[in-house]
């Protein structure tokens, strides 16, 4: 005898990402609390002809989490399921919140070796459009899953690791929400640790002549170039034994210069003088050191070009900039790097990358004429091989993807045998895959 569970969706929910640039209204809305639940749900969607997203914390700034069918939202099934101590490993379910798990793992003496700035995501959507942070040793967010769970569409479970379903888990380390519902993630850990965080001033010149050395120098090396100016921040992350507190660093502040475009030079050489200037320490446990809140509602792309084309392309994006005075860049670009891997559809994939972050603030929510900007800087990271963040707004197409990833055919066949009906797509994976 099948029991069944009642479900109950709500209908009347507004969904907004959390930059409120994207946002539905989904018909039903569910906060499922176990499997059995989830299974309804997808039933019920099935009978019905409907389509299903899952959300975590709605972070992406793009509507990849958008729809106007059912909505799942993962925040109830958020639990802690194991901690292997001698692998060093934790499964957790989909809907966990890092923020939660960062502080459950330090009661373990364990940590996540690398971390988004953001916390405020759950753990099978971290994974779902390939978080990064920096680190030319260290992979971007999924290659630290070692295992996962995935319920299709069919209402099967699958069991996916590196010896189990292996190309079902290299599609699902970064599945754009489109292979089922993560029920369940397994992270390599490490031993839990401080960093020592400091910042200093330097040049474009400088750190682009340079940049070997400073991948060498620190495990977690990035930089912030303040456009119309030579100004750059370099920030060097390392694991230290010490534990004393230092200042903090303040990595968001708006320039008013979304309202007088002609002040940004200014602006900018102002800011850069008041924030970056001096040389600033900080000391913590490491996901504070890694995670660092913005407060602002933003318009963000990021692109990884492979590492060697770092220093052509931002002279380049330097150029466009300088030869037109009308192209205004707000705040700075913020550049990061990260490990090559063997994950399908990763900006990564096979090769060392640099990752490029060019950010355009809506201050009041409205709308800034960015257009030139965006499109110049798309046009440079193109022209590099540069591959787009998932999350991050972008306006490539399939056949821009067929070109970017050697291994799109292979996601596209796993993707249509798991989900036949396409119950997993919305507007957003409709320009991706047709």
């Amino acid at each position: 005898l099948l029991l069944s569970v009642q479900v109950h969706g709500q209908g009347g929910v507004k969904f907004q990402n959390w930059a409120k640039t994207y946002g539905s209204s989904p018909e039903l809305y569910f906060q499922p609390t176990s499997v059995e639940e989830i299974r309804e749900i997808l039933g019920m969607a099935r009978q019905r002809d409907k389509r299903v997203k899952v959300v975590g914390g709605g972070h992406s700034p793009s509507d990849i989490a958008c729809t106007d069918d059912f909505m799942i939202q993962m925040g109830k099934m958020n639990r802690v399921l194991k901690v292997d101590k001698e692998k060093q490993q934790v499964t957790v379910e989909g809907g966990i919140f890092l923020s939660d798990l960062n502080v459950e793992l330090s009661k373990h003496g364990l940590a996540l070796a690398n971390l988004g700035a953001v916390s405020e995501v759950a753990a099978a959507g971290v994974i779902g459009t390939g978080t990064h942070n920096t680190g030319i040793k260290h992979g971007i967010l999924p290659t630290q899953v070692v295992a996962l769970t995935l319920l299709t569409a069919s209402g099967e479970i699958l069991e996916c690791s590196e010896s189990i379903n292996a190309d079902i888990f290299q599609a699902a380390r970064l599945h754009l929400g489109c292979l089922g519902v993560v029920l369940t993630v397994t992270f390599q850990c490490v031993p839990q640790f401080h960093l020592h965080e400091v910042a200093f001033p330097s040049t474009l010149t400088e750190v682009l002549d340079h940049l070997e050395d400073h991948l060498k120098r620190s495990q977690y090396f990035r930089f912030l170039w303040f456009p119309h100016s030579e100004n750059v921040s370099v920030i060097y992350q390392d694991p230290t034994n010490k534990a004393t507190p230092g200042s903090g660093l303040t990595s968001c502040s708006l320039p008013c210069s979304t309202f007088v475009p002609s002040l940004v030079c200014w602006i900018n050489r102002f800011f850069f003088w008041l924030l970056f200037s001096s040389r600033v320490e900080n000391i913590a446990i490491s996901y504070k050191i890694f995670n660092y809140e913005c407060r602002f509602k933003q318009h963000v792309q990021d692109w990884a070009i492979p590492i060697e084309k770092t220093k052509e392309a931002l002279l380049e994006l330097k150029a466009a900039l300088e030869n037109n005075p009308k192209m205004v860049a707000h705040y700075p670009v913020e550049v990061r790097f990260a490990r090559g891997d063997e994950i399908w559809l990763s900006p990564c994939f096979q090769r060392d990358s640099c990752y490029m972050n060019i950010i355009m603030y809506r201050p009041y929510g409205k709308n800034v004429p960015r257009l030139n900007y965006w499109l110049t800087y798309e046009g440079i990271m193109k022209k590099h091989g540069g591959r787009p963040h998932w999350a991050k707004a972008h306006s490539c197409t399939r056949k821009d993807f067929e070109k970017m990833y050697p291994a799109f055919p292979k996601f596209c066949s796993v993707r249509e045998k798991l989900d036949p009906t396409g119950m997993f797509l919305n507007a957003y994976l409709e320009k991706v895959f047709y």
